[in-house]
């Protein structure tokens, strides 16, 4: 493990084998669109939905929150993430179809759509 200040994660998380981080929206998003396999420890918010989102897409292995987190089950989720290759695969497939998205003109046009 390695305490840094701020990196953006668009450059780190493609350099990683797994990302172990709490959940919030954006780096959730950041961390789909890398195609890096997730570990997601929520501790509050709408970490928990996001964590349950990225095992039900499998994308991620299951770990408790932050509260009943253990050494060990933090250990196994990480080896599961890095050594199982289905999680590599599917997590490269969706991140594929992220890129290939332009977000910001759909956006504009359901926008648009809504106010004529």
């Amino acid at each position: 493990m390695l305490h840094i200040e701020d990196v953006p994660h668009r450059w780190l998380f493609p350099r990683l084998a797994a990302i172990v981080h709490h959940g919030g929206a954006g780096t959730i998003a950041e961390g789909l669109r890398s195609g890096v396999p997730s570990i997601v420890v929520p501790f509050g918010g709408d970490q928990h939905h996001w964590a349950r989102i990225l095992v039900k897409a499998g994308v991620s292995p299951y770990v408790p929150s932050v509260d009943k987190l253990t050494t060990d089950s933090l250990a196994k989720a990480i080896k599961a993430a890095v050594n199982d290759p289905s999680f590599r695969k599917r997590t490269e497939s969706l991140a594929r179809s992220i890129r290939a998205e332009d977000g910001v003109s759909r956006a504009v046009r359901i926008v648009n759509a809504y106010l004529t």
